[in-house]
């Protein structure tokens, strides 16, 4: 059976890294294993940015390993859970990690606007690759809330530990977005699966399984929805939400071009629950009800 650690505390995971507990609700540590990597899954309790300086363990979240090299940053947040895996050919450790308690964001402009932040909920393939200059950036704004945990507790404390881990985090956002351009191409292959996808499920799935969903095809490229949805937004300057709406509608007048066809069975091809919301939908779309439209195709 595979042995399970739990992060609810940051003294708990002090302990775990072996770190002086300096703050109750905030821990930063750079850790050098001088001993293998154990198998286990962790569970998190607590927020957690780590910048990975090797390769030392393999992370999976779910079915799939996280996309990771030297220099580059997994994040995690309260209620994920991820097996760690000892990687043979690297076999200590080496990171650098930011741990904070949700706690510390209560009552906070940060707390309000985590959401905001949605590289905590990608899962595989997605961790954050910096560069040389990026790496700097990222290592002074962990040195400023460094030398704030050294300091002692005082009224102005909470205020600049949570103002620097809000300027890490909008740091993060903006190499998210330099990596989904400099990625072009990857992104560019990726689009072009989920159009292939979707037209394979419009075509032979949507009569039985139900009209398609972002989620579904984030799935099937192996990336979360939110990381899939801005993947394809940057590379298309559409939500991948309306690019569906368009293969659907695409699909639609076609079949609608077949007067052997009720509108019933057309709305249930496509997936549609039920007949008047085909009828919405198309509505929506062209300013015609489907009735209307086949009348002037």
């Amino acid at each position: 059976m595979m042995k399970e650690l739990f992060f609810n505390t940051i003294q708990e995971f002090n302990d775990f890294i072996g770190v002086e507990t300096l703050h109750p609700l905030v821990s930063i540590a750079r850790v050098e294993n001088t001993s293998p990597i154990q198998e286990a899954v962790h569970h998190y309790g607590l927020y957690a940015l780590f910048l990975k300086e090797n390769k030392g363990c393999k992370l999976s979240y779910g079915r799939t390993e996280y996309d990771f090299d030297e220099m580059t940053v997994t994040s995690f947040a309260p209620g994920q859970s991820i097996k760690v895996e000892p990687n043979p050919g690297v076999p200590l450790a080496k990171y650098t990690v930011l741990a904070f308690h949700p706690e510390l964001l209560n009552r906070t402009q940060l707390g309000k606007n985590i959401s905001r932040y949605e590289f905590f909920d990608y899962t595989s393939n997605e961790a954050l690759h910096l560069s040389a200059a990026e790496v700097n950036i990222f290592r002074d704004v962990l040195s400023m809330i460094g030398q704030e945990l050294e300091h002692p507790i005082d009224r102005h404390s909470r205020e600049l530990i949570v103002s620097n881990i809000e300027l890490l985090l909008n740091y993060c956002l903006r190499f998210y977005d330099r990596q989904f351009i400099t990625r072009e191409e990857i992104n560019h292959s990726v689009v072009k699966k989920f159009i292939s996808l979707l037209d394979e499920y419009i075509a032979q799935k949507a009569e039985h399984e139900g009209l398609p969903t972002v989620a579904y095809f984030a799935d099937k490229c192996c990336y979360s929805t939110k990381y899939f949805g801005e993947l394809v937004k940057t590379e298309t300057g559409r939500t991948a939400k309306s690019l569906i709406s368009d293969r659907l509608l695409s699909a639609a007048r076609q079949l609608l071009v077949d007067e052997t066809l009720s509108i019933t069975q057309i709305s249930q091809r496509l997936g549609f629950e039920y007949p008047q919301h085909f009828v919405r939908f198309f509505k929506a779309q062209t300013g015609n009800t489907p009735s209307e439209y086949r009348k002037t195709a």
